[in-house]
């Protein structure tokens, strides 16, 4: 299944949807039920939270039985961090290296 990224960055703008986001990564599979213990919002809106997070599939559901259990995904998140972060992150690495090996050879004078 194609990531669609514009639904993944939607999907990740909101800090209620990343909360429920950590709290799955925290114990994944859990039930609405679970999900909405604790928590600061209406089981109504943990719900439609959650139907915006399947549509961008960091969010899959599994049925057990009467239970529908959430789990979170974390493919679209690396494939953002893939295309998005990774090319970014390689140039400060290698600027970090780069000065290490300067003032390394300048505490070698």
């Amino acid at each position: 299944m194609k990531t669609d990224i514009d639904k993944v960055f939607k999907a990740l703008a909101d800090p209620h949807r990343r909360q429920l986001l950590d709290r799955l990564h925290a114990d994944n599979g859990q039930t609405l039920g679970e999900l909405c213990l604790d928590a600061s919002m209406t089981r109504q809106a943990i719900a439609k939270h959650l139907g915006l997070l399947e549509a961008a599939n960091l969010v899959v559901t599994v049925w057990r039985g009467r239970e529908k259990l959430h789990y979170l995904n974390p493919v679209p998140i690396q494939e953002i961090y893939e295309r998005w972060i990774h090319k970014y992150e390689r140039h400060r690495v290698r600027a970090l290296t780069d000065l290490t090996k300067a003032l390394e050879e300048k505490c070698d004078d």
